[in-house]
């Protein structure tokens, strides 16, 4: 959104903050993480998608917190 009284654009949006570890109230295990991940890949779903899906469904706030390693590069392995 710009200003009012000038030609600057401004900043907008918000960051994730950022975390070192696993929050304590996330019940799925570093295995079962894996196995689902590698379960959605194998339907055909994108990268985006399946982190849409662990958010909303599983409620896993950040795969690299729990595996140790960002999705694209977890998928690459496997």
């Amino acid at each position: 959104m710009g200003r009012m009284h000038s030609r600057a654009k401004g900043k907008s949006g918000s960051t994730r903050p950022s975390k070192l570890s696993v929050p304590a109230w996330l019940s799925i295990s570093k295995k079962e993480l894996e196995m689902l991940i590698v379960k959605l890949a194998k339907e055909n779903k994108t990268t985006s998608q399946i982190g849409i899906l662990l958010r909303d469904q599983y409620g896993v706030p950040d795969v690299k917190l729990v595996v140790g390693k960002t999705l694209s590069a977890f998928l690459k392995e496997n």
